[in-house]
């Protein structure tokens, strides 16, 4: 029997005002009892509406009816076909605007009930209605991949090797998919990564209150025992070039490299002492602990914080400096309803105390007599036509300039790919500003079996969008080396 009320099960959390003076997961996941109830919401619907709007195209009302029967390991092994990731994804993927939005259940309005399950009438004896929510699937796919970590002791089973060698530039999200997906076809698979830690953005740029570094560790060990090497410290334009990849025996190579250069504002003062990106400062908590104090790469823990930015790595920054002790204030120039981060990210952060300065943009930060910040001036905004991505265009307030006073300014105004790859490898086109250029649908590049997707390709977006890049890509490899 279906479970037909209107509301998802309510994902617990950690205390606000608690969590805001702590790193440690803020969403506790859900019951057994929750996941159940909760899965008994699907309708099953034979067109599978939600599949359509899942990038890595899960077959979603199947593992949801094996939670129902709580066949949790049977659900893990349906969600594991299509994602190499399950235990992240479900925590930070836009569900909301993705498989989620495509559920029937939340596409039309339920009489309300009361906490005796009655159904509540208006003065007039009729119904009150509610809009109905769709089925929390992320919710669902998170508690299936922490089941499966917490019981199961089995290892991946190595395929047969089929002799053939693809390279993999990056240990992102983009670059563990396409390497899962290459290594269960047997191929012989080596990640190449930059940095001292494999996971790339998911280590280094989501902070360990929304996805703790033990469980990206998961997935890359999981990866390693399929037998795929992962190399850290190695540079990828400057350790090797693509072309000495090739020379070593590599028959493809992937670039998953993603999108780490951060964007200014080119503004007066953005050279002063306290001036940094949010790539910077989420590297410095994120992956090298410096929350902690006892650390080689610290990092200020200021009283007040500006973060210039709306999106999801403005609001990772302004918890991250909450979490540090500041008094964070995000400057953003349209309205809340413009704001491009997830909503819960936003109510997250506002439960926190963070504060919001909409219709505001930066002019210039000011400096005290050492090159400190010790303020940021502003000017108000109003919201004109539409700009080209169909947004209401920001638009000045003439003689509306007031000061915010701060010691420290992080820009969160997105990301661009490094361009050494680019200038290390020749006859690889890219974009004007510095995308690689990749087919849709297969990932190749203008060289020969060089393939690229992900950041890298789209610019800074999900981790959803860089996995199904990853897997269209790890196709394409498959059938250009074994010509299947």
């Amino acid at each position: 029997m279906p479970n037909m009320s209107t509301k998802k099960h309510v994902m617990p959390t950690q205390d606000p005002e608690v969590r805001a003076c702590n790193f440690l997961e803020v969403a506790t996941g859900y019951t057994l009892e929750d996941a159940v109830s909760e899965a008994e919401r699907c309708l099953h619907c034979p067109t599978k509406p939600c599949v359509s709007g899942c990038p890595v195209h899960i077959n979603i009302p199947e593992f949801i009816e094996h939670v129902k029967k709580q066949e949790f390991e049977e659900a893990y092994k349906v969600i594991s076909e299509s994602s190499s990731l399950p235990a992240v994804c479900g925590r930070v993927c836009p569900q909301e605007s993705q498989c989620e939005c495509y559920c029937i259940r939340g596409k039309g309005s339920m009489p309300k009930k009361d906490a005796n399950g009655q159904i509540v009438k208006d003065e007039n004896g009729k119904p009150v209605m509610e809009k109905s929510e769709g089925v929390a699937i992320g919710r669902l796919e998170r508690f299936v991949a922490d089941y499966h970590n917490a019981n199961n002791k089995e290892k991946p089973v190595k395929p047969a090797p089929n002799g053939h060698k693809v390279a993999i530039i990056g240990s992102g999200p983009s670059g563990l998919t396409c390497a899962g997906d290459l290594a269960k076809l047997g191929f012989k698979v080596t990640v190449f990564e930059a940095l001292h830690v494999a996971g790339g953005v998911l280590v280094y740029g989501i902070p360990e209150f929304r996805l703790p570094k033990a469980i990206v560790q998961k997935e890359v060990d999981n990866l390693k025992a399929l037998d795929v090497d992962i190399e850290t410290n190695v540079v990828i334009g400057k350790t090797l070039t693509v072309d000495e990849l090739f020379e070593e025996g590599y028959e493809a190579v992937y670039i998953g490299s993603g999108a780490g250069l951060p964007k200014f504002m080119n503004i007066p003062g953005e050279g002063l002492k306290g001036v940094l990106s949010a790539n910077e400062f989420l590297t410095r908590i994120n992956l090298m602990k410096a929350y902690k104090g006892d650390v080689d790469t610290p990092v200020n823990h200021s009283k007040r914080v500006a973060v210039v930015g709306g999106g999801n790595v403005a609001m990772d920054a302004a918890r991250s400096a909450r979490r540090l002790g500041g008094d964070v204030t995000i400057i953003y120039r349209r309205t809340k309803d413009e704001l491009p981060a997830r909503a819960e990210e936003v109510e997250h952060a506002m439960e926190e105390g963070i504060k919001f300065a909409f219709l505001t943009n930066p002019t210039q930060i000011n400096g005290d007599e050492n090159g400190n910040v010790k303020s940021i001036t502003c000017i108000k905004m109003e919201l004109g036509e539409p700009d080209a991505s169909g947004r209401r265009r920001p638009v000045e307030v003439p003689n509306s300039n007031f000061d915010i006073e701060v010691d420290e300014v992080i820009m969160s105004l997105g990301t661009s790919p490094n361009p050494l790859i680019k200038s290390t490898t020749a006859g690889l086109d890219t974009q004007k500003w510095g995308g690689i250029i990749a087919d849709e649908e297969t990932g190749l590049t203008s060289r020969e079996h060089v393939y690229a997707g992900g950041d890298a390709v789209t610019g800074a977006a999900t981790v959803i969008l860089a996995m199904g890049a990853g897997k269209k890509a790890a196709a394409a490899i498959a059938k250009d080396l074994l010509g299947e």
